[in-house]
């Protein structure tokens, strides 16, 4: 699978979240053939480059591009919100170097610095809640939740711990929450990309359905922000105070919608 040629001078970058706003694993078509007929146009016609911004490892990513049967791969995908990754002229990826190596060290330095704390957290989370604790390659920390109010305690106490460290972030997706350094997250990775085609958030589009694409979903990261019809609530007041579009269609269906209203100018 290769991506499709790269136009001379990109002008818009594409941001999407992958599971729950690209993907829908329930549909027999998990993403709809229109998105990538239209991602084709927009390629001829607005020079577009586009991409995956996930919390997925990149393994989980590719698999999901083989199940969703992508005719042509993304030109850049984001891994667990935070690493960057580009396909080569030979369709395997390859990973930005600078960036990934110096977020790394950053995320070691910083776990380092914080263990006791995360320690705290993990004591109260097991001693009030039944939820599971998770450290593994690639994910140093981060937690399970039995529910979604479940989750919600969960994240309250971590609000009030978080008070005594500001780099301390995390991003949650449903009752899955993983734990990381602030500047390292959606946005971040977002301007990061943009940056290397030369273009700036004013040139960026953005659409993710939950809590983890919050950062995204600014301005800061994008002009054109949308959500689709399945979003989470929290997502889609966010999205409608910051003035983006609330999508009536979910999933890539919304994808498409989104493009449509954003570039339907000729």
């Amino acid at each position: 699978m290769r991506a499709l040629d790269l136009p001379e001078n990109p002008e818009w970058v594409l941001s999407f979240d992958f599971d729950g706003t690209l993907h829908d694993p329930a549909s027999s078509s998990p993403v709809d053939s229109e998105f990538f007929d239209l991602i084709s146009n927009l390629r001829r016609r607005d020079c577009v480059v586009w991409g995956i911004n996930t919390g997925r490892s990149m393994e989980h990513v590719i698999e999901g591009l083989i199940e969703s049967r992508f005719p042509f791969s993304p030109d850049w995908v984001v891994a667990r919100e935070r690493e960057i990754w580009y396909p080569n002229p030979y369709g395997r990826w390859v990973g930005d170097i600078k960036w990934n190596k110096t977020c790394d060290r950053d995320h070691k330095r910083f776990f380092k610095k914080i263990r006791k704390l995360l320690l705290l957290i993990r004591a109260e989370v097991e001693e009030h809640t039944g939820a599971t604790w998770v450290e593994q390659k690639g994910d140093l920390a981060g937690l399970i939740a039995r529910t979604d109010e479940e989750m919600e305690w969960i994240l309250g106490r971590v609000r009030t711990h978080a008070a005594a460290e500001p780099l301390l972030g995390w991003q949650r997706n449903s009752i899955y929450l993983r734990f990381g350094h602030k500047n390292y997250q959606k946005g971040s990775s977002l301007r990061q990309v943009a940056s290397g085609y030369g273009l700036g958030p004013e040139r960026c589009f953005a659409i993710g359905d939950s809590h983890n694409d919050f950062e995204m979903l600014s301005p800061d990261a994008a002009a054109r922000i949308a959500c689709p019809g399945n979003a989470v609530d929290e997502v889609r007041t966010h999205v409608g105070t910051v003035g983006g579009y609330i999508c009536s269609a979910a999933h890539s269906a919304g994808c498409v919608e989104a493009l449509e209203h954003y570039f339907s100018a000729s």
